[in-house]
This record gives structure tokens, C-alpha cells and sequence, in this order.
């Protein structure tokens, strides 16, 4: 009972995270799993059968708030859903630990570039309509799906940050539309589990105990998304994102515990003073209107 109690509690965490940021439900719920011991294959496989019931209603809660683009959201889950069943029938064949942090490296670039752009060159009273074509949508539909079933987790981490580089993009809504999408990239995922690995990777009480926290967190998280002001959104997504991901570019460099620690101490330090940056000059600028 105790340990359903504590996968429901990591449910929650994990959906709200991935409901505010549009990312990372598979990253925080894995490393919460593996952490009391749960055999990766088992977490993975675990995870993804949650995700078909968390991201069902983190669906239909973003799009109850207005938060997502139906447009961009045809174009990329359709290339998502055929990409995320071919990597789970790759990934019973090549362990997805051998690629992750070549990944982490670029998501890790593409954090820095989304924090340095919120932070300079993003007014939130002027925001912009932005139409992205198929030749972009479907490709990164096709990564993003891929290296979601590989990695176990990365839908998020990838589209998000590639849609929010895109000069105009409202976070709100590329939040909105990518939680949404990943209802059908998880059903596909778990399809391609289901039929390469086998139901006995799954373990029916764990994952209804991830489903209770996340169905709890999910209209919560769309609506915290809403409410935060776009700016102060995309810097806080952006060093989510470089946080996330520098501990696996780390593992391929000799670097000691106590240099990844400091590494770690300077990042948040400096995130948090990017935080406090925009939401003073958010002040001073408002203050320059009203004058």
C-alpha cells in the first residue's frame, strides 16, 4: 500500500511537471522509479501504459483552456504516432541509453537559446500568429516520436524546445499542443511494447497508481499554464530544459561528483537569476506604460 501511495504521489509530480513545461511526465516518473529500484524495462513500459490515461485528460484539459493549435497538432502526431511504434520495436533490439546524451547535448543548446530569446527579444503584450509548415511539422513529428519510445521520454523535450525557437510562438500554446498530442504517441508506443516485449513488462497496479496522481494533476497543470505570463513561461521551460538534460552530456566527460554538483549549483543559480531578471523588467516595464 505504501509503495502505491508513493507512485501515486509520483504520478502527480510527474504530471504536473509535464503539464506546465510540455515535457518530461516520462523523465521525472523514470527517475523517481528507478530511484526505489524498479527495473528500467518495467518503468518504461509502465510509464508509457500511464500515459495513454494522464495525457488523455491533460488533452482535454488544455484544450478546454484554449491552449492548443489544432493545425500544428494534425501535422506533427501523425508522423509522432508511426515514429513512436518503430523506435519501441527498435528499442527491443538496442538499449536507448547509447543515444541519450547525444540528445541531451542538443536539448541541452536549444534550453540556453529558448532562455537567452525569452529573456531579450520576447514582449509578451505583443504576441504573433505563427503558421509552420509540414516540411518542419512532419520531420520533427518523426524524431520526436522515435526518440520518445527509445529514451523512454522525449516527445516533450524535443518538440517543445524545436517549437518554441520559433520566433512568435506562444509557450501556452506549444505547451498545450504538445501535451495534447502525446495521448496518441503514448497509445502508439504502448501498441509497439505491447507487441514486442509482451504484457509482462507491465505491472497493472503501478501503473494505475501513476494514472490516479496524473489524472489529479493534469486540468491543474493547464491551468497554472494559463495564468503565467508567457514571458516568465519560456525562461522557466528553458532552464527546465537545460537541467534536465546536462546530466546525461555529463556522463560522457570524466568529470568528478563534486564538479557535476557545482555544475549543477551554478546552473540553478543562474536560472533563478534569470527568473528574477525577467520578472523585474516585467515590472519596469509596465511601470514605463502606465507613466
Amino acid at each position: 500500500m505504501r509503495k502505491l501511495l508513493i507512485l501515486t504521489m509520483i504520478g502527480f509530480v510527474a504530471q504536473l511537471i509535464d503539464g506546465s513545461l510540455g515535457m518530461a511526465y516520462g523523465a521525472t516518473s523514470a527517475s523517481f522509479l528507478l530511484l526505489f529500484g524498479v527495473a528500467p524495462a518495467l518503468a518504461s513500459a509502465s510509464i508509457h501504459l500511464a500515459e495513454i490515461a494522464t495525457t488523455a485528460v491533460a488533452g482535454v484539459s488544455h484544450w478546454w483552456f484554449g491552449n492548443v493549435d489544432r493545425k500544428i497538432l494534425v501535422k506533427l502526431v501523425i508522423p509522432g504516432a508511426v515514429s513512436a511504434f518503430l523506435g519501441a520495436a527498435f528499442l527491443s533490439h538496442i538499449p536507448g541509453d547509447r543515444i541519450k546524451p547525444f540528445v541531451s547535448f542538443f536539448l541541452l543548446i536549444m534550453g540556453v537559446y529558448i532562455v537567452w530569446r525569452f529573456l531579450f527579444h520576447v514582449r509578451p503584450e505583443t504576441p504573433k500568429e505563427v503558421k509552420l509548415s509540414k516540411a518542419y511539422l512532419i520531420p520533427l513529428g518523426i524524431v520526436g516520436g522515435f526518440f520518445d519510445a527509445v529514451g523512454g521520454g522525449g516527445w516533450g523535450p524535443i518538440t517543445t524546445p524545436m517549437l518554441l525557437s520559433k520566433k512568435g510562438m506562444s509557450p501556452r500554446v506549444v505547451i498545450g499542443t504538445v501535451d495534447t498530442s502525446e495521448f496518441v504517441i503514448a497509445v502508439s508506443a504502448s501498441l509497439g511494447f505491447l507487441l514486442f516485449l509482451g504484457w509482462e513488462q507491465f505491472n497493472i497496479y503501478w501503473v494505475a497508481a501513476l494514472v490516479i496522481g496524473g489524472v489529479i494533476a493534469a486540468p491543474i497543470a493547464a491551468w497554472i499554464v494559463r495564468v503565467i505570463p508567457s514571458y516568465l513561461l519560456g525562461v522557466l521551460v528553458g532552464g527546465f530544459i537545460v537541467i534536465l538534460n546536462v546530466g546525461q552530456v555529463l556522463k560522457i566527460f570524466p568529470v568528478p561528483s563534486l564538479g557535476i554538483w557545482t555544475i549543477y549549483s551554478m546552473l540553478i543559480v543562474l536560472w533563478g537569476f534569470a527568473i528574477w531578471w525577467q520578472l523585474q523588467s516585467s515590472r519596469k516595464r509596465k511601470q514605463s506604460l502606465e507613466a
